[in-house]
């Protein structure tokens, strides 16, 4: 089960009025993922990271059943939804983003899909929706219009472009603004161009 340890970065949340949820991949730290700042149009954020237990969210493979990533997937959904929610009681929801990498991506869309509204915008670097199947009775509510951007490789060793399909499938459907990236034979890692698609979404706030 995950504790809720958090780094935060940039400025206050009072004097930026604006939060970029930052979710690191497997075997990775906060720290780390808050560096990615560096290369984001994030300057006007309030940046927060929340640091999984033993630097992984959920054990095994997020093409897993669900069940076999028990409890700490839940876990990890319910410490998001703690995040956004404590940030909610001081910004609007359009003014809440989340980011993640992976493992993180994979958290970040699970979570938003789960708990569909009108955020500032969602970037997963490498990800999809978690199952060994779309659980699309997990899926409810309205992005009304939320910015998406998902960027993958062809192949990717953790990520198959066809969960990314099926998952930009699912979030159109609840109205959200979806750019899908795919790049050919670009590793699992982050491009230059994935980066520019992620500061439309953060210059647009």
């Amino acid at each position: 089960m995950h504790q809720k340890n958090i780094l935060t970065a940039g400025k206050k949340l009072e004097e930026t009025g604006k939060a970029l949820v930052m979710i690191h991949g497997r075997g990775s730290t906060a720290k780390n993922i808050l560096s990615l700042s560096n290369y984001l149009n994030a300057d006007g954020f309030t940046l927060i990271a929340p640091q999984a237990t033993n630097n992984t969210w959920y054990p095994y493979s997020f093409l897993e059943l669900p069940a076999h990533n028990e409890p700490w997937l839940s876990s990890a959904i319910t410490l998001l939804g703690e995040i956004v929610n404590d940030l909610a009681k001081a910004v609007d929801k359009k003014n809440i983003y989340l980011l993640g990498f992976s493992q993180g991506a994979c958290l970040a869309l699970e979570f938003i899909t789960r708990n569909a509204d009108g955020y500032g915008g969602c970037i997963a670097f490498t990800g999809g929706l978690i199952g060994d199947k779309i659980y699309a009775d997990n899926y409810r509510g309205d992005f009304k219009n939320t910015p998406v951007f998902i960027g993958t490789s062809d192949p990717d060793p953790h990520v198959p472009v066809q969960r990314v399909h099926d998952t930009v499938k699912i979030l159109t459907s609840m109205n959200a603004s979806v750019t899908e990236k795919i790049y050919e034979r670009m590793g699992h890692t982050i491009i230059q161009d994935e980066f520019d698609h992620a500061n439309k979404i953060l210059l647009a706030s």
